[in-house]
């Protein structure tokens, strides 16, 4: 069952293939009805951010699951527009304590910019966060660290100058849009790929290029773009807050021909 296969990470941990994506998932009863839904359903990769303003709901409900919180795999991100050593540190513990938890799975810086201000340079300050970081890691607080949305010319000044090479890079990634520079750059460093948005935010999901290989496959557009982005290697993390639709979105025991993946990489 895909819901608990697992990639092994640089240092050995363990993250789910697949998880359930928070982002534009309101604080309140969305965000924990949401949670809850995946969590009783075999979920066991929950992933969030400062930035969605949803920790406190994601992390009550991961609490009221009454699953065992080692079971189940949390990844938080520092806000994009927080560069610096002591600012990633505060943001740290306050997503620690939004969350309610001991410790995060997997925490991530949000971007290499602000999102008001795309394509700034951040350099030194993505370093600085990065060191300050790392020192979160050894703390035992965080289980594993990486960055998201970051291309390579993000990443190499942290190679260059920090200790840790990030052990995961959560990017835009779906049929149509497959980031191959990045994913080029990041798989022989063996940094783990996990594909948000694999319904191209909801642009897929009446698309008729994908329509034609669902119905190959009796599956649904949305599980076929999920069970691409899990053969191209990738964890996903696909969103929603309808029950029946969380289930379904990773109903993906089944194998994409290469036939058929080669047709979709042309999308």
């Amino acid at each position: 069952m895909v819901l608990q296969d697992v990639y092994t990470l640089t240092n050995g941990v363990k993250i789910p293939k697949i998880g359930l994506g928070t982002w534009q998932i309101p604080d309140g009863e969305d965000a924990y009805n949401s949670v809850t839904y995946a969590l009783r359903n075999g979920y066991r990769h929950i992933d969030t951010a400062a930035a969605y303003g949803n920790e406190k709901s994601v992390g009550q409900a991961i609490k009221d699951s009454g699953i065992p919180r080692e079971e189940i795999f949390v990844t938080t991100k520092l806000p994009a527009e927080c560069k610096g050593y002591d600012v990633a540190k505060e943001c740290f513990e306050k997503s620690l304590s939004d969350l309610g938890l001991d410790y995060i799975d997997l925490y991530l810086i949000h971007a290499p910019w602000p999102w008001d201000k795309i394509g700034m340079d951040c350099t030194e300050g993505n370093v600085e966060s990065w060191k300050a970081i790392e020192e979160i890691y050894k703390s035992g607080k965080a289980r594993a660290i990486g960055v998201s949305n970051f291309e390579p010319k993000h990443i190499q000044p942290l190679l260059d100058q920090c200790e840790i090479v990030p052990m995961c890079n959560q990017i835009n990634f779906h049929i149509g849009l497959r980031q191959e520079e990045i994913v080029d750059f990041c798989k022989p460093k063996n940094i783990q790929i996990i594909a948000y948005s694999p319904l191209a935010t909801g642009g897929l999901v009446e698309d008729e290029y994908v329509k034609k290989i669902a119905e190959k496959y009796e599956a649904t557009i949305p599980q076929i773009c999920v069970r691409y982005c899990i053969q191209k290697g990738n964890v996903v993390i696909p969103k929603s807050t309808k029950e029946e639709r969380i289930i379904s979105n990773v109903q993906v025991d089944f194998e994409i021909s290469d036939e058929d993946m080669a047709y979709l990489d042309l999308k």
